[in-house]
């Protein structure tokens, strides 16, 4: 018997403990930058939400409410420019479980190609394990064609660069899937959080046209809204793919709490909770890139997100050490694959008080 286990790498976070002991130790205690988890209150309205939804004591469904699917459809028409039925939307347990069942869910085997970003959430990495399908890293249709991927995962905004990809590069990938067969999947959970470039949905009629064929998108609650303890996320997209992965997903069992799936309705219906949040972060942002270049960092990409992808021409675990030095602890660029070996992920997910702390040390 092989278990799964044995098919995935080693949990990369463990590598990182011991400059997590070495931030803890200075004498102002550490300044964790070094993973993407929201540190301010979940908003008062949908705190409320939920409170109120407390008694449930039934079976939720697996589909969720209809009153969700609605509130997700119009979500995505006012918010990604998406014309969405609900039988084109369904609720997941946060996007990291999906992300990593989705090749499985799907039906891909070993037999099957997943391309991913060549620098990339290492999710998607291990969704592909788990499947024993063939992983290729790549960025462009002409760098990943000959191998005839049957998934292809976008991320825009990128988790770990910020990178935003534009209409023309999504758009060349859904018309090569479609002319091949293969399915584009794009993982958009930071899609309220543009900067210097706005970012755009792969359901946009100007990627898509008016078809969502051989598409779906992946969003999440938990950064726009302070809820990834609520574990909220969405799949959306091409219904002739939403309904076997759901068939699929009612079976094991992977259903959101009810009164989740309401806090989740209230969570999308307000937009001003979401500038607030966004506010907090491009605040946290201005203090904290200018110190990293002061300090020698050059930042790349970073258009979008909750990221600073940052480099000083060194290897990111000696970048990760000379932060841990000043107590402040970072994630290695290596994490995210090779091509990210020089550069560290540095989180903007820290309170106002941490994020001057580390302005201060930097300088």
């Amino acid at each position: 018997m092989t278990y799964l286990a044995e098919r995935l790498p080693d949990f990369p976070w463990d590598r990182l403990a011991p400059f997590g002991d070495v931030a803890r130790a200075h004498r102002d205690g550490i300044v964790d930058l070094s993973v993407g988890t929201p540190v301010d209150s979940v908003p008062e309205v949908i705190a409320q939400a939920l409170a109120s939804a407390t008694n449930s004591p039934g079976y939720p469904l697996t589909a969720g409410t209809p009153q969700l699917r609605d509130a997700m459809a119009a979500w995505a028409s006012r918010v990604l420019g998406a014309n969405l039925t609900a039988a084109e939307v369904m609720p997941t347990i946060g996007s990291k479980e999906l992300v990593a069942l989705l090749p499985t869910l799907l039906g891909l085997t070993s037999s099957d190609v997943i391309a991913i970003p060549e620098i990339a959430y290492p999710t998607y990495d291990v969704g592909a394990r788990v499947t024993n399908s063939r992983i290729v890293r790549a960025d462009s249709v002409e760098q990943w064609a000959a191998d005839r991927p049957a998934l292809v995962w976008l991320n825009s905004p990128s988790n770990p660069t910020g990178r935003v990809l534009s209409i023309e590069q999504m758009r060349e990938t859904v018309e090569w899937a479609r002319a091949n067969g293969s399915i584009v999947v794009s993982d958009e959970c930071y899609f309220s959080l543009g900067w210097t470039t706005t970012p755009v949905s792969v359901l946009d009629p100007r990627v898509c046209g008016t078809s969502h064929d051989r598409v779906l998108a992946v969003h999440s609650l938990s950064k726009r809204s302070n809820l990834a303890g609520y574990r909220v996320g969405m799949l959306m997209g091409d219904q002739s793919l939403i309904a076997p992965v759901l068939e699929a997903r009612k079976h094991l069992g992977l259903i959101p709490p009810g009164p989740i799936q309401q806090a989740a309705i209230v969570a999308m219906a307000d937009d001003d909770h979401v500038d607030v949040q966004r506010e907090r972060y491009r605040a946290r942002r201005a203090l904290l890139a200018p110190a990293l270049e002061g300090a020698g960092f050059t930042i790349d990409l970073s258009d979008a997100g909750l990221y600073l992808w940052c480099t000083r021409g060194e290897s990111s675990w000696d970048s990760v050490r000379w932060l841990a030095d000043r107590g402040i602890l970072v994630a290695p660029g290596e994490f995210y694959g090779a091509a990210g070996a020089r550069h560290v992920r540095v989180a903007l997910t820290a309170t106002d008080e941490r994020i001057a702390a580390a302005v201060g040390r930097l300088g």
